[in-house]
């Protein structure tokens, strides 16, 4: 069975940048369009970012993250990466990364979190000063 590990989070001021990797423990990732997806206490999980499987052509990003966050992939790797800039205290979280169950487009992926499945174990990140 797919299992995801999430890596990268940590403690950093507000401004500051962490980047968060996205690895299966087996099989390869190239199939799937894989998201990142948070929790902050309190609050219900939302989609922060999705790649398209394949090349990743396509990206998408919820809005309170345009601009400062990038997602990417690398296939040669098996991994998926969210590299975020700019940090703010609202960003901080229990951040996911998982598999979209319901497509493979390479054209195309959604941030629902309904769509996804084996998720990670999650990564916390917490911006403070």
């Amino acid at each position: 069975q797919l299992q995801l590990v999430e890596s990268g989070g940590g403690l950093v001021q507000p401004g500051g940048s962490l980047r968060l990797s996205c690895a299966p423990s087996r099989s390869t990732l190239d199939y799937y369009a894989i998201g990142w997806f948070r929790q902050a206490p309190g609050k219900e999980r939302e989609g922060v970012s999705c790649i398209s499987s394949s090349d990743g052509r396509y990206t998408s990003y919820i809005e309170s993250v345009s601009g400062r966050f990038t997602i990417s992939r690398d296939n040669a790797k098996n991994t998926v990466t969210l590299q975020m800039n700019s940090l703010k205290p609202e960003d901080t979280a229990v951040y996911y990364c998982a598999v979209n169950m319901r497509s493979s487009t390479p054209y195309y992926c959604s941030r629902s979190v309904y769509e996804y499945g084996y998720w990670g174990q999650g990564t916390q990140v917490t911006v403070s000063s």
